[in-house]
């Protein structure tokens, strides 16, 4: 284990600078930190978002179990995955999407095959949620060790904006569409794995949508969906790949039009968008973005409806 991360309450962030002091640890400034520390090889950096805690080096798995835990955090985690969370070590695919939420760019579902061995080396390795995960290049180097580790057992559908705007318009929402998504990641998984008991994923998806179309094509196979599925090694595996493919396409295709596609749907991003539509006309929308998010029809509200009210949501 190379790397650790977890969230802090700033009254754990003023005794864990104590500890490190009282450690002999050397304090050094560094961008974004709270505070940086190292001692020998080891270091550790508290980052102002979160506040989040980043160990990193050598004997981190060590620092972790007898000194972080017990004395910050109040609990023994590292090492007892197994005893908190056995189903996690079963075989089960995880499945996770970015993009969902990113104006520009496609929609990416992926799927991770796991068993105790694969889990465990999975673990070992820092995998963890990619919105844990703040570097672009973090996310390649474990994209590389997931591959590595789980070989073929892994599955990445890419669903490009022009795709994901007819199947949108097909389906009439995300819910749907997501399920479709899912249903394709897993149906593949499938076919490579077929005695898989069980897929997980976060609670978005419509399950509905994925057993009917798995059924469908002689598939069966439990779905299981529950808040924060990300803590399940296999769904952090599969957000990972899936993120690792949403970057990657947002710079290719950057690259290509001359201009930064950056994530979200910030006034940037719509300013972005106001500087293709000039360059190329209202259609490179299509081609791009989801022309389903408001930010299209504030740009070109004679190509692009604008979206229904939300309802208000009741009890």
């Amino acid at each position: 284990m190379n790397s650790y991360t977890h969230t802090l309450t700033n009254e754990q962030t003023t005794k864990f600078r104590a500890l490190l002091d009282e450690l002999g640890f050397q304090f050094s400034p560094k961008q974004y930190t709270i505070f940086f520390a190292q001692k020998n090889k080891l270091s550790v950096a508290v980052y102002e978002k979160g506040p989040k805690v980043l160990v990193q080096g050598k004997g981190v798995e060590e620092f972790v179990q007898f000194e972080l835990e017990p004395k910050i955090l109040g609990e023994a985690k590292l090492g007892y995955e197994e005893v908190h969370s056995p189903k996690m070590f079963e075989p089960h695919f995880g499945v996770d999407e970015s993009g969902k939420g990113d104006f520009f760019g496609p929609l990416v579902i992926a799927g991770v095959y796991v068993d105790r061995g694969i889990a465990r080396k999975l673990l070992d390795a820092g995998v963890q949620d990619s919105k844990r995960i703040g570097s672009d290049a973090r996310i390649r180097v474990l994209g590389q060790t997931i591959r590595k580790t789980a070989g073929s057992l892994i599955e990445t559908v890419l669903i490009g904006p022009e795709k994901y705007n007819e199947l949108y318009e097909k389906f009439g929402n995300l819910n749907s569409l997501l399920g479709w998504g899912h249903a394709r990641v897993i149906e593949n998984l499938l076919a490579k794995k077929p005695d898989c008991p069980r897929a997980l994923s976060d609670q978005f998806a419509d399950a509905r949508v994925i057993e009917q179309s798995l059924l469908r094509h002689g598939r069966k196979i439990h779905i299981e969906q529950r808040t924060k599925a990300e803590s399940d090694i296999a769904v952090a595996a599969a957000s990972i790949l899936a993120r690792e493919a949403f970057i990657s396409w947002l710079e290719r295709h950057g690259k290509t039009l001359g201009l930064r596609l950056q994530r979200g749907a910030s006034a940037s991003v719509k300013e972005t968008a106001e500087k293709l539509v000039k360059m190329n006309g209202p259609q490179i929308l299509r081609e791009v973005a989801k022309v389903h998010f408001r930010t299209a029809h504030e740009i070109a509200p004679d190509d692009y409806a604008a979206p229904p009210p939300r309802k208000d949501w009741r009890k």
